[in-house]
């Protein structure tokens, strides 16, 4: 398997809960109509993007999965500020604002979803920085492009899995994009990513996995219930600390994932 073209088993009929029925329609279209007024708002905005403060964008984003029936709970510390690689495990598409309402930051994403329709001229828009997986010999060019944001000052997201997994499984973070952060001298900050139903268990309606489509997974979150999203932000991992990009993707896995190896323990947060 490649550095830069991971795959996930998970598929929409073997992984993911169904959610659609009579009742919950109405409610599923009222919360996609709010999702669609809240992105018309956003696009809006675009424009004016670098005159907005972060506070009001880190709101839009939780509103927007607020908006798609979905509870936002975060913990942790605030991110630092100044260049910073933001990384996390993937599952679903609302795992973008989520990671957005962290600390808004130039996502990295496969050059796919730039010929979604819509979409992929709003991501375009919004500046999200896109990889065209199939074409190896251009991953340099790409780790030199987010080095140079990163030590402009910058913050990058990225999803180090490559692929979307279910959330009962996980993948192994990739090693490419933590060359990047190694090469800019900055730290990087792990952020866990979980859906839980009502019961607390794992919530696979927001899953965004194989073949699925994104209208199909819109309508799935939109009428799914008591769909809680945890986001946990962990220590930053300072620059330095790790030699080569294999360690520093080791340290930033979530736990129990392959490859993890936990972080030394100092006794508080960088």
């Amino acid at each position: 398997m490649s550095v830069w073209l991971p795959g996930a088993p998970c598929t929409p009929r073997g992984c993911v809960d169904r959610t659609a029925s009579a009742a919950s329609a109405p409610p599923a279209v009222l919360r996609l109509a709010a999702v669609g007024l809240l992105v018309l708002a956003g696009t809006a905005l675009l424009p004016f993007g670098r005159w907005i403060p972060a506070g009001p964008v880190r709101r839009w984003c939780r509103w927007l999965v607020r908006a798609a029936g979905v509870r936002v709970r975060v913990v942790g510390a605030a991110p630092p500020t100044g260049g910073l690689l933001l990384v996390a495990n993937h599952i679903s598409w609302l795992d973008v604002p989520l990671l957005t309402a962290v600390r808004p930051a130039r996502l990295l994403a496969k050059s796919e979803i730039r010929r979604w329709p819509v979409a992929g001229a709003l991501a375009a828009r919004a500046g999200v920085l896109f990889i065209d997986r199939d074409r190896l010999r251009g991953l340099p060019d790409t780790v030199a492009a987010l080095t140079g944001i990163l030590r402009a000052g910058a913050a990058v997201a990225a999803f180090p899995e490559g692929s979307t997994w279910c959330g009962r499984g996980r993948g192994e973070f990739r090693r490419a994009v933590f060359q990047a952060a190694l090469d800019a001298g900055v730290p990087v900050l792990p952020v866990r990513i979980r859906y839980r139903n009502g019961r607390g268990a794992p919530a696979t309606a927001p899953a965004f996995v194989g073949d699925d489509t994104l209208l199909a997974s819109l309508w799935r979150v939109a009428s799914a219930r008591g769909v809680t999203a945890e986001i946990e932000v962990e220590r930053p991992i300072p620059p330095g600390r790790h030699a080569d990009r294999r360690a520093l993707a080791r340290a930033a896995q979530p736990p129990g994932a392959p490859g993890h190896r936990p972080p030394p323990v100092d006794g508080h947060h960088e």
